[in-house]
């Protein structure tokens, strides 16, 4: 649920970067003048880049920093003449604004962040990885709590009939976490869409999960036949953005109605039920959504790496731990309830 929430509101905000791509840094006329000299020389001020070619009749062939020679883990730091052109543009430009007292404008629909070891938004990446390192500690004591400190039914199999679902859970929040690092330090078509693709996956798998905790789905056929139609719809839409065309406003609507669909859910199954750790289900939705304030009150990056997003992100690694607490005494709490009945 948390996650799904999360990936949403990511998705969203990626949305209206998109559509608002012409911000006022770009449409500066100085900016503008620079990017377009540069592109022709090769150079803001003294600074040369490599990386900017052109052909024996003189003419700009730029290549994107994936097709320039030698091993991809190291061209990875590196980057096409058009993005440093822009870069060095606009870091020159906002050094202009500040002797002038003006304020922090957005370029392409982004803040000016500061390049940290060839990372596009250090900070984002930080936080993304240790929301990656905190799901992954969630899912590994989740795993030794099921299979090594409780009871298992004729000493293989738990007890707990929703821990398969929460692994694979685990899984896709890694793959997610991962991707929106990779996202978050090079911002371009194929990281874009594999940020997207998996944001998605777990929307839709954290809603199906959410229909079945709550309302006490157990019986795998009747889990099938619930799940079939959303894998169908999530599997469909994931083609569709990939190999058709990335539609960022129908995205929105897909990825929030999952999202406030499964909130919604894991609210009133909270406040109904006499789950004893339905407080903290209840703290990360409410904490989650006070920190979704951080994003609504957008402002520039402190020294170029701290933006509100990127403290939203740091917001979220307690949630998680929380959010895990959760499944985990959720596995110890169903697992007493059938022994006990068992017996």
């Amino acid at each position: 649920m948390f996650d799904g929430w999360v990936c949403a509101f990511l998705l969203v905000l990626s949305w209206s970067v998109e559509v608002i791509d012409a911000s006022a840094g770009d449409a500066d006329p100085s900016y503008r003048g620079c990017v377009a000299q540069c592109q022709q020389t090769g150079c803001v001020g003294q600074r040369c880049f490599p990386n900017c070619k052109f052909s024996s009749d003189g003419e700009f062939s730029d290549r994107p920093w994936y097709m320039q020679q030698g091993p991809l883990y190291l061209q990875w730091k590196k980057w096409d003449c058009q993005c440093d052109c822009r870069y060095y543009c606009m870091v020159d430009r906002e050094k202009e604004r500040e002797s002038q007292n003006l304020g922090t404008v957005k370029y392409h629909g982004k803040w000016p962040f500061r390049r940290l070891y060839g990372m596009q938004e250090p900070a984002s990446v930080a936080f993304s990885a240790l929301n990656l390192a905190m799901h992954f500690h969630g899912w590994v004591s989740f795993f030794i709590l099921i299979y090594y400190k409780l009871p298992l039914k004729d000493g293989k199999k738990a007890y707990y009939e929703y821990a398969g679902l929460w692994h694979i859970y685990g899984l896709l929040s890694l793959n997610s976490w991962f991707w929106s690092g990779v996202f978050h330090s090079r911002d371009v078509d194929l990281t874009e869409k594999l940020d997207y693709s998996s944001a998605v996956v777990l929307l839709g798998y954290s809603l199906i999960l959410a229909i079945l905790r709550t309302f006490s789905v157990r019986d795998e056929a009747t889990r099938v036949m619930v799940a079939a139609p959303f894998i169908a719809f999530v599997t469909t839409h994931v083609m569709y953005i990939n190999f058709y065309l990335l539609d960022y406003g129908w995205n929105m609507i897909v990825c929030v109605v999952m999202a406030v669909a499964q909130l919604s859910m894991w609210a009133v199954w909270a406040g109904c039920s006499k789950h004893p750790s339905r407080w903290k289900l209840l703290f990360v939705v409410f904490s989650g959504g006070l920190a979704m304030l951080l994003e609504i009150y957008d402002f520039p990056p402190y020294h170029g790496l701290f933006d509100a997003h990127a403290i939203w992100h740091a917001t979220t690694i307690p949630l998680t731990y929380i959010w895990w607490s959760f499944i985990r005494d959720d596995a110890v709490f169903r697992t007493s309830n059938l022994v006990k009945k068992a017996k």
